[in-house]
């Protein structure tokens, strides 16, 4: 039976080619080296994969959905069932389907797999992955006997026979290379951070509507960087569901370990962080560490206080959290606070509504002679202290980008410049140019006075 999220991916219009096997054949190496980046963790661990991760690629400059998928095993337990599951439903949607096998030894997940795939066979390419060598070559010539028309050897770890694999799956497509790359279409990018168990996957599935990510309440249950693409008000979104991010001295497995790096690098991908809190616990010292990382890149950052249906209705009691948010962590004085109940659908339009405003200001640009002319008002309101060596003077600014938001000032004299005056000119920028809701820079440069030049 087909899932929600499964019948969302042909709603993309893509042709989809799923990667399908038993565990610990290669499928996320072989994902990798196909959309050329580390999307997919691998490991030598088998069951390392457990949701499906789509990502679109450029199969001879066609758009396709490849599809990475959780190893299929016969015992299936706990979270082993959920992981078959949703692989064996990409049989029925796939275009192409990639059966992965590993050419020292077929087991008997492989000839299960074989024989639920005979009523696909028209679609189903055989790869033999492994062959790192020459000397392997002649192992491949077992699998045809399967019966399957198209059997190819390859090496996912090196990347022998890819190019093999493509023209394949051309053909199968029925596409010839294209010479040009189609233009994409503008997303904005969420990523959803915090620790394990706060409702980063219950939030992506509700954005969504599909079961994009694995739910469960065994911590740790989202390994890789999990997507999924939805519309809101006319905007495209794609959001990025994350491992949960603990201390590092609790991070024991290699697995693990790697789930919480994909997850920090999952910033460098995004518009936009959430960072989800569990409310009935508040704000931790990890969150403190996650928030500066998200500043130091300049990206635009929501505090989201989830599950506030666990409340035990005291008179303000949100706002007495709100307030301790504010107090500990003050690098954060700018965010939004979005207090929802992910679980209970509560305020999810305010989150998107208020997530659209920040990436409003993320994205704006402030024309110089308006900045200049604040400049002049700023000064006159409040002059810089003088310094040991003399007055300091600021000459005249501009935005030098946009995404994240920056702002460069010329002055006289660099060296000892008070900091005390470079906040006064971010919460300036922020209060009087439209930026309270994103992190603002403030970059200084040192330049000699002209003579012609006007004192601010």
């Amino acid at each position: 039976m087909l899932d929600s999220e499964t019948l969302s991916l042909r709603e993309q219009g893509l042709p989809i080619i799923a990667i399908i096997g038993r565990p610990n054949v290669g499928k996320s190496t072989l994902f990798n080296r196909l959309v050329r980046k580390r999307r997919a963790i691998t490991d030598a661990m088998p069951g390392v994969t457990r949701d499906i991760l789509p990502e679109k690629w450029l199969l001879g400059n066609h758009p396709v959905l490849l599809v990475d998928s959780g190893g299929v095993k016969l015992d299936q337990e706990g979270l082993d069932f959920l992981v078959t599951q949703k692989s064996l439903a990409l049989l029925e949607i796939a275009d192409v389907i990639i059966m992965l096998m590993d050419c020292t030894e077929v087991t008997a997940e492989d000839e299960m797999l074989i024989e639920k795939m005979r009523r696909f066979s028209d679609k189903v390419l055989i790869a033999v992955n492994k062959v790192d060598d020459p000397v392997r070559d002649d192992l491949v010539w077992d699998f045809h006997r399967f019966g399957y028309p198209r059997v190819i050897g390859l090496s996912s770890a090196h990347g022998l026979g890819i190019d093999v694999l493509e023209e394949n799956l051309l053909e199968m497509l029925e596409l010839e290379e294209l010479v040009e790359i189609p233009e994409e279409q503008e997303r904005i990018k969420i990523a959803i951070l915090g620790k394990p168990n706060t409702g980063k996957s219950t939030l992506t599935n509700l954005f969504t509507g599909q079961d994009t990510s694995l739910v469960s309440e065994i911590p740790g249950t989202t390994r890789d960087v999990i997507m999924g693409d939805f519309f809101y008000k006319g905007t495209a979104y794609t959001v990025l569901d994350t491992a949960g991010i603990r201390r590092k001295s609790k991070v024991d497995a290699d697995v693990e370990y790697y789930s919480v790096n994909r997850a920090i690098k999952s910033i460098d991908e995004a518009d936009i962080v959430l960072l989800m809190i569990d409310v009935t616990t508040g704000l931790v010292e990890q969150d403190k560490k996650i928030a500066q990382l998200i500043v130091r890149r300049g990206k635009g950052v929501l505090l989201v206080f989830n599950k506030t249906d666990l409340l035990k209705g005291i008179d303000n009691e949100l706002e007495a959290i709100k307030d301790r948010a504010r107090f500990l962590f003050p690098i954060l004085s700018f965010a939004p606070i979005i207090p929802i109940s992910a679980k209970e659908g509560l305020d999810i339009t305010k989150l998107l509504d208020s997530t659209w405003a920040v990436w409003k200001q993320l994205n704006k640009r402030v024309d110089t002679a308006q900045l200049n002319n604040f400049l002049r008002e700023w000064s006159d309101a409040y002059q810089i202290p003088r310094g040991s060596r003399g007055h300091f003077k600021i000459f005249y600014g501009t935005q030098v980008s946009a995404h994240p938001v920056r702002f460069l000032f010329f002055v006289n004299r660099k060296k000892d410049f008070p900091q005390g005056y470079v906040h006064y000119l971010k919460n300036c920028i922020r209060r009087d140019l439209g930026f309270p809701q994103v992190p603002v820079e403030v970059d200084l440069k040192e330049r000699r006075r002209n003579t012609s030049e006007k004192r601010l």
